[in-house]
């Protein structure tokens, strides 16, 4: 499995092999703490459509797929935590969830572990749930006991809930008057020794993170698929205080048989 790399070297297009080619950005080694999201989009701007059986906000079937999973496992990997939200692990206790936080356990993933040991990386990235409700299953917590598991909220934050979350080994933190605090977020995980994070959360968290300023990366997978419709998401929802312009850093093409992809990679200015 290959990719045709077109930028930045437009005039001279490399065919790189599929694995490896996230891994080789050593997102972990950047210097100070970077914050990169991943998306898979339908060419209409689809991340999201709600199934009408569960009533919830699902990646579709038409664009999911293997050769993008590849290298959504390859930025996780590079993760010293990964930022996700509360919805997650309620998607994950009905069984609904995409994954168990990677890096996966499957045999196609073994060379993204044994390479997360020759880093130095913990066997899997640790986890940060930004959320208000603290409605959080801990029976889907329990999944994850074997990595540090820390849950951001704000000052309205229910104290049993709170209590009830600490008793089960969390540690709550506290960013924010309102709402998660993006920049009081960034200054927790920095004082812990993080060096990256990856944001796989929905549009909620996404806006929270480019908010305060602190969004280093996105990774944005392009499905060549139009898949119309009303009830979906986007990448973000809500309101920005200002538009927010992107540097592409690079472009490549995966030219599958049902239609191909393209996997860009864009920088805020300031990264």
């Amino acid at each position: 499995m290959t990719v045709l790399s077109i930028y930045p070297s437009l005039h001279h297009p490399e065919e790189l092999p599929l694995a490896g080619f996230y891994l080789s950005l050593n997102l972990h080694r950047q210097g100070d703490l970077l914050i990169y999201a991943n998306f898979i989009a339908s060419l209409d701007g689809r991340i999201a459509v709600r199934n009408s059986a569960t009533g919830e906000q699902e990646v579709p079937a038409a664009i999911a797929n293997p050769r993008d999973w590849r290298l959504y496992q390859e930025l996780a990997a590079q993760s010293d935590i990964m930022l996700t939200s509360a919805r997650y692990f309620r998607q994950l206790a009905k069984g609904r969830a995409q994954d168990l936080l990677p890096v996966g356990g499957e045999t196609a993933y073994a060379d993204l572990r044994d390479w997360r040991k020759t880093e130095g990386l913990r066997e899997q990235p640790d986890v940060a749930v930004l959320s208000r409700s603290l409605d959080i299953p801990l029976e889907a917590l329990e999944k994850i006991r074997d990595r540090k598991v820390y849950v951001f909220t704000d000052e309205r934050a229910d104290d049993r809930k709170v209590q009830l979350l600490q008793q089960h080994g969390m540690t709550v933190v506290v960013a924010g008057a309102k709402a998660v605090d993006g920049g009081e977020l960034k200054r927790h995980i920095s004082a812990r020794g993080y060096r990256s994070a990856y944001m796989i959360a929905g549009p909620g968290v996404f806006r929270t993170l480019i908010q305060a300023g602190i969004m280093n990366r996105l990774f944005l997978t392009t499905r060549h698929t139009l898949l119309g419709g009303h009830d979906f998401q986007t990448l973000l929802d809500g309101e920005l205080p200002q538009a927010e312009r992107l540097h592409l850093m690079s472009l490549a093409l995966d030219l599958d048989q049902s239609g191909g992809q393209s996997f860009a990679q864009y920088a805020w200015p300031e990264s």
